[in-house]
């Protein structure tokens, strides 16, 4: 079982080099003392901060799973637990919840699992509320939520193929070394159209060889030159980046990171540089992915396939059904425009679309 905790105290947090970012913790629902990206294809919840969501089932530790420390306020640093790292967006909530009570479902030690959730400061529907939303439905989940300055990034933002990845949200993954405590040295990074059907425990326990950073499935048959310009392969500055290197497509929705290597590296300042180019030379046309084909494209530790069954939401322009990559799958992603749910409510789904339907808990879902 889950052991409930209390309230998190609300804390500010300021970086004041190179960039400025703010973190908080709005607080939880106070528990019972216990152990235990906007785009007008999304269709929007409306917040009345009523009940909107089912609460999850409570799911139950295994007896192999190992114990947690009785001082419930260090679990956000304690690195026994599956760390995971998720945005709360009001457009893609009903699709974060559902990830989540995924995650919870397969994994043989709930208990085990810490999230940390990064809010927008100029979201539609503030953190706090966002916050109790997400402890309505999972009563004693472990978490933290962080505030997401999107000052620190609108000004580097370049328009990009689709409007929904030009949302500042969509490039908090490369400020997390910067917002999560330093104690907090590896995290699994997921997208809010995801849904797990294997035990994440699996994907934790995956190691990174000592010159990596990051891991992720990879992708080397995929045309690597089609994510770039024509004014970025042919200048010889940049294109030198990948000198002596194989570098392979990744998707950055799934992604084991290595927070100390990270901070080492400075890779947010790094990533921030290829943007600031981006804005004046217009590098590329895919939002907050092509950076990071840039920094780590060759340096990726490469995780089996089955960890990213992507696509599933067709490609950036059109909503197409796809039907899964051959071979095993544990984790479903529905990345590109098509969101199930959108394709539910409506009475069009596609095939795969039924295979994220059990998690969803939002309460008006259309039967």
């Amino acid at each position: 079982m889950f052991f409930l905790r209390p309230a998190f105290v609300v804390s500010l947090f300021l970086f004041l080099f190179p960039v400025i970012a703010i973190r908080s913790y709005p607080p939880t629902p106070t528990p019972t003392p216990t152990k235990g990206s906007y785009d007008a294809d999304i269709t929007s919840i409306e917040f009345d901060k009523s009940a909107q969501f089912l609460e999850a089932p409570e799911y139950q530790n295994g007896l192999r799973c190992p114990s947690l420390s009785e001082n419930v306020l260090s679990l956000a640093c304690d690195p026994s637990l599956v760390h995971i790292a998720m945005t709360l967006d009001p457009d893609y909530l009903r699709g974060t919840i559902a990830a989540v009570h995924s995650v919870l479902k397969h994994t043989s030690c709930p208990q085990n699992i810490f999230f940390h959730f990064i809010a927008s400061d100029s979201s539609s529907v503030n953190a706090n509320d966002l916050t109790q939303i997400v402890g309505s439905v999972f009563p004693s989940l472990n978490l933290k939520v962080y505030v997401f300055r999107e000052d620190v990034v609108s000004d580097l933002i370049s328009s990009s193929i689709r409007r929904a990845l030009d949302n500042p949200l969509n490039y908090a993954r490369s400020y997390l070394a910067d917002m999560l405590e330093p104690c907090v040295k590896r995290v699994i990074h997921l997208d809010s159209d995801v849904v797990l059907v294997d035990d994440i425990q699996k994907l934790w326990k995956i190691s990174l060889t000592a010159s990596t950073t990051i891991g992720a499935p990879q992708y080397c048959h995929v045309n690597f030159t089609k994510y770039f310009s024509n004014n970025f392969w042919f200048d010889i500055e940049f294109s030198r980046v990948f000198q002596g290197k194989r570098p392979c497509y990744f998707n950055t929705g799934v992604m084991v990171m290595d927070l100390e290597r990270w901070r080492e590296g400075d890779y947010t300042r790094k990533i921030e540089k290829w943007m600031r180019i981006q804005k004046e030379k217009k590098i590329y046309q895919l939002g907050s992915l092509p950076p990071f084909l840039l920094v780590f494209g060759g340096d990726v530790e490469g995780i089996d396939h089955r960890w990213n069954q992507h696509g599933l939401g067709g490609d950036n322009l059109v909503d197409s059904c796809r039907s899964l990559h051959p071979g095993r799958a544990s984790l479903l992603h529905w990345s590109g425009k098509g969101k199930p749910w959108t394709r539910l409510d409506a009475n069009n789904p596609c095939p795969v679309d039924h295979l994220w339907a059990p998690y969803d808990l939002y309460k008006f879902q259309k039967k």
